[in-house]
């Protein structure tokens, strides 16, 4: 919860302003200032105070305990032109919702959290438990000194400007170890443990035998991603409390499931009671890995809990990124977000000069020109396959006539996919023309490189008889400049020759340009690759020198 605070009329504008968009996410404290910040920084994880900065200092210096449980505090000035992560930037996350917060009310985030500022991924923004002298390894990050990453288990980072050899170290483990001198160590999730049960087995017996089986394998608690049982002890007390203890979330299979993994320790006792040979074994093993602990049972007599430890491989990550028609304000949020965090950026030379000043220090580039999309399908993947996180780039929507396809048509179940959708053409020209799109539409791409050109015809065929409203892809090249004319003289077998007809080219970018004309008047000559063509139906009409497309038939019958 977001505790919201102000003093002043024009402060609680603002305040209200921002309780309105997000009525789920906080919480208005009223009264005298001093007491509605105590109460909130004791109730809230994060606090926004419409207030001059220095008051919010005196008002909350008295209440800062730890970096790690105090809630992050943004500070927003009386005119709205401000908002400062003043405290928590990282593990407050303070920094992000000063970004937020700015986004709601038009007012300009301030953070200066030093990695922040130098366009590195905090240690502690990982989403990763740190431990160690992670001070020590960030500052050596921002002075540029050597810090050596030492990965012991594969996981996907954010890109880090490290070296094979340094006097700082980060270290990735899930191994029981304390940090060195100089040392900041990530424990990433990848251990699974299964866990089996007698009814009424106590959480503490539950806890003890996973703890003991993780100290003596010499593995970190902090690593466990998951507890993993038998669909028949969902339910179980002693197991669902340990699994929240552990903080991880408890993953359940069917006996059926379990029956089909191989385990080297199988037994009759749990095949009776309940359909499998293994549990605790199996469950840690079902989704693969390598088996850190074979079943052992817990000490107490008789013995009511039995568990398994496995290593789960990193998974590779492989964002497929739309960057929208070319704007930078049509790039998402959520893209430019994914492009931060992507340690390998895969896209056509193009697209990447677009975003390049978004990439993270320390980002690897593999780009290439036009023509290459299988091979940046196949290198993104190839990638993603080694442990990285990698976004692969397209124009648009990256699922439209761009990488999602082949990309997907690579990748196999042993990498996370990430679809991040992007503004497309058609939408951005459909805007720039009014309201094209407003009932029933179909884009068509009119290239003939990938698919034959009896397939398109079909296509065009199919959508002029149906009168859905049409957006060309790839209208025109000076090898392909027969498709055009071919296609419209389809439409125009079912349409009159004044249907409205929208060329919109290099849609949102600076040299954007953009006309209205006819199915009769269109010269094919003047369209090209960077172009996109939208003919209307039947019912769409120009109106105020805009195209549009009402959203049903009678609509437009009652409006003649």
């Amino acid at each position: 919860m977001i505790g919201l605070i102000a003093a002043t009329a024009a402060g609680a504008a603002a305040r209200d302003r921002l309780a309105a968009v997000w009525p789920d996410r906080t919480r208005v404290y009223e009264g005298p200032v001093p007491d509605a910040v105590r109460a909130a920084f004791a109730e809230c994880e994060q606090l926004v105070c419409f207030l001059a900065t220095g008051a919010v200092v005196r008002l909350v210096a008295p209440l800062l305990h730890d970096k790690a449980s105090d809630p992050g505090v943004v500070c927003v000035d009386e005119g709205g032109r401000f908002a400062v992560s003043l405290v928590g930037g990282h593990g407050g996350g303070a920094n992000e919702l000063a970004r937020a917060v700015g986004g709601v009310l038009g007012a300009e985030p301030v953070v200066t959290t030093a990695t922040d500022a130098a366009g590195l991924p905090g240690l502690d923004t990982l989403g990763l438990p740190v431990e160690g002298d992670v001070a020590a390894v960030s500052r050596a990050l921002l002075d540029g000194e050597a810090v050596a990453l030492r990965a012991e288990v594969s996981w996907p980072l954010p890109p880090l400007p490290v070296a094979d050899e340094g006097s700082y170290t980060i270290r990735v483990t899930d191994r029981l170890a304390e940090p060195g001198e100089r040392e900041a160590v990530l424990r990433p999730p990848t251990l699974v443990v299964g866990v089996g049960a007698s009814k009424g087995a106590p959480v503490d017996e539950v806890l003890g035998l996973v703890g003991d089986a993780l100290r003596e394998a010499g593995l970190s608690a902090a690593s466990v991603a998951e507890l993993a049982t038998v669909d028949a002890k969902a339910g179980e007390p002693g197991i669902v409390e340990a699994a929240r203890r552990l903080g991880v979330p408890l993953v359940t299979y069917a006996a059926g499931e379990l029956a089909r993994v191989e385990v080297p320790n199988p037994s009759d006792a749990p095949l009776a009671a309940v359909g499998t040979p293994s549990v605790a074994e199996a469950a840690a093993l079902v989704g693969g890995g390598e088996l850190l602990v074979p079943k052992r049972k817990s000490a107490a007599l008789p013995a009511m809990a039995t568990c398994a430890v496995v290593r789960r491989p990193g998974r590779g990550r492989l964002a497929v990124v739309g960057l929208g028609p070319g704007a930078r304000d049509l790039l998402t949020p959520r893209a430019e977000a994914e492009l931060r965090r992507a340690s390998v950026l895969v896209g056509l030379d193009q697209y990447v000069d677009q975003i390049r000043d978004l990439l993270r220090p320390g980002t690897r580039v593999l780009e290439s020109g036009l023509g290459a999309e299988e091979e940046r399908a196949r290198t993104a993947v190839a990638e993603a396959r080694r442990g990285q996180a990698v976004a692969l780039i397209g124009s648009g929507d990256a699922g439209v006539y761009a990488m999602a396809s082949p990309a997907l048509a690579e990748a196999s179940d042993d990498i996370d996919v990430v679809g991040v959708p992007g503004v497309t053409a058609a939408l951005a020209a459909g805007a720039i023309l009014g309201a094209p799109l407003g009932h029933d539409h179909v884009s068509i791409s009119l290239s003939d490189l990938h698919t034959p050109w009896e397939v398109i015809e079909r296509r065009v065929r199919a959508a002029a008889e149906a009168d859905i409203v049409v957006t060309f892809y790839n209208p025109r090249s000076r090898g392909r400049d027969w498709q055009l004319p071919k296609a419209l003289a389809i439409l125009a077998e079912h349409r009159e020759p004044a249907t409205p007809v929208g060329i919109v080219r290099n849609a949102s970018r600076a040299d954007e340009s953009s006309r209205l004309t006819t199915l009769a008047a269109l010269d094919p000559a003047t369209v090209d690759m960077m172009t996109v063509v939208t003919v209307g139906n039947t019912a769409t009409r120009e109106i105020a020198g805009r195209m549009v497309t009402p959203r049903g038939y009678r609509w437009q019958e009652e409006a003649r």
